[in-house]
């Protein structure tokens, strides 16, 4: 049996890779981030270039860090099916058009057949008031969405 895939959004490697935060709510995230990171060996992992760029940007020595956990991880493309999906995204107000890394995240899934989209993006990614509408925008380009999920969620914590 093949293992499921998982598109891993750059949240969750921020989380893991960010040093200890003050906050609760950030710090019990960044526990489960690294709770389920350690079984990552049941998960065939996909990142794609929006992560990486992501992964790069900011302050050098963190970004070092976030690159140093994606290094053997298969890299997908932005496709122009992929392009045109996260437009339909935000066309049909499944994105925000102020967002299109978010719908590139989401689209580059669906359009390789990744089974989950792991992240901590809330507000426009693992929204539950949007989550329908973004998995019908992808039904309706003919593509099966990505099960859109937290690290907890996918640990069934």
């Amino acid at each position: 049996m093949s293992k499921p895939t998982v598109y891993v959004e750059t949240t969750v490697i921020g989380h893991i890779a960010a040093r200890q935060h003050s906050d609760i709510i950030v710090a019990a995230r960044q526990l489960s981030s690294q709770r389920w990171w350690d079984l990552r060996d049941r998960y065939r992992l996909v990142v794609s270039q929006i992560v990486v760029d992501e992964c790069t940007a900011g302050d050098p020595s963190a970004a070092s860090g976030r690159v140093s956990l994606i290094a053997n991880i298969p890299v997908l493309a932005v496709t122009v099916a992929a392009k045109q999906l996260a437009e339909g995204l935000i066309l049909n107000r499944g994105i925000p058009a102020t967002e299109p890394r978010d719908a590139l995240h989401i689209s580059i899934a669906a359009v390789n057949g990744i089974q989950y989209l792991v992240t901590w993006n809330f507000r426009h990614i693992a929204n539950a008031e949007t989550r329908p509408t973004i998995e019908q925008i992808c039904r309706d380009h003919g593509y099966v969405p990505p099960l859109i999920c937290s690290p907890d969620e996918l640990l069934g914590a």
